[in-house]
């Protein structure tokens, strides 16, 4: 018997609670040894003003060998933000020396209807290769409308039909058939509730919460930090998913009660020991 371990592609930032800083502790709350492989190390995420950057791709090979040449294996990989088209190469092969782990592919590539500014269509179209090892997907709705071609609905807004649809139409592409599109406004809801929509080898499943207050960076990575953990220690992901929500849903409570701005990220620290 060993400790399960997830290898997590994703970038390293130093203050603003995203990223491998936000899933690293999290996931280790979850009994589970967390191993970054960075993508690049930021002093402070983008949503600042001023930031320095290390873009990591001319080292990720001679990182990736030494995992390789230790004979390490992982339970799980993570995907998060990767950076160029040549970064998401790097990671396909990665994964294909380690097909056995289970994928988790979170495609960070926009929000809102719009792509990030270091993304365009051509890495938009790479990053759907990724897909054919998916045990599970992650999009928020602008990315997953990015992931299938098809344009992101005018209002955001989106009803459950159209993404029983679309998260079908995902899954087809994936090996394990499991998708989860995050952070949804519904048709049906109101300016006070948000939806993950769960879809799981055809069932479908929508956790709502209620709304508080305005986005906050990092919220996707703590609910995709939750969600992973969980399902390597062998939750299903309906349950999972919703452990993330009511996570996330804690920590945004405690964020407006601390007056955080919103660039500062969710205080999750508080709540670590709710995984006990």
């Amino acid at each position: 018997m060993r400790q399960k371990r997830i290898a997590l592609i994703n970038d390293i930032t130093g203050f603003g609670r995203c990223s491998i800083a936000v899933e690293l502790p999290i996931i280790s709350a979850l009994k589970i040894q967390a191993c970054p492989l960075p993508t690049a190390i930021l002093s402070v995420h983008t949503g600042f003003n001023n930031y320095f950057i290390d873009d990591y791709t001319d080292r990720m090979n001679n990182y990736i060998d030494s995992w390789k040449l230790n004979g390490l294996e992982f339970d799980g990989i993570a995907t998060g933000f990767l950076g160029s088209e040549a970064q998401i190469e790097i990671v396909n092969n990665f994964i294909e020396t380690n097909i056995n782990s289970f994928i988790m592919i979170d495609p960070v590539m926009g929000d809102h209807g719009r792509l990030y500014a270091s993304y365009n269509k051509s890495m938009c179209i790479k990053m759907r290769e990724l897909l054919k090892f998916a045990d599970l997907v992650t999009p928020n709705l602008t990315e997953a409308c990015e992931l299938l071609g098809i344009a992101y609905p005018s209002n955001g807004v989106i009803s459950d039909s159209r993404l029983a649809t679309m998260a079908a139409n995902i899954a087809v592409k994936t090996r394990g058939r499991k998708v989860v599109i995050t952070g949804v406004t519904l048709d049906t809801d109101d300016d006070s509730s948000i939806t993950n929509f769960v879809f799981d080898n055809g069932n479908v499943n929508l956790i709502t919460s209620h709304k508080l207050g305005s986005d906050r960076s990092g919220t996707g990575d703590v609910f995709f930090a939750v969600l992973a953990g969980s399902i390597i220690n062998g939750e299903e992901v309906v349950a999972a998913a919703r452990k993330a929500a009511d996570f996330v849903t804690r920590c945004i409570a405690y964020a407006e009660e601390l007056k955080l701005p919103w660039n500062y990220g969710l205080p999750f620290e508080e709540f670590l020991t709710d995984f006990n």
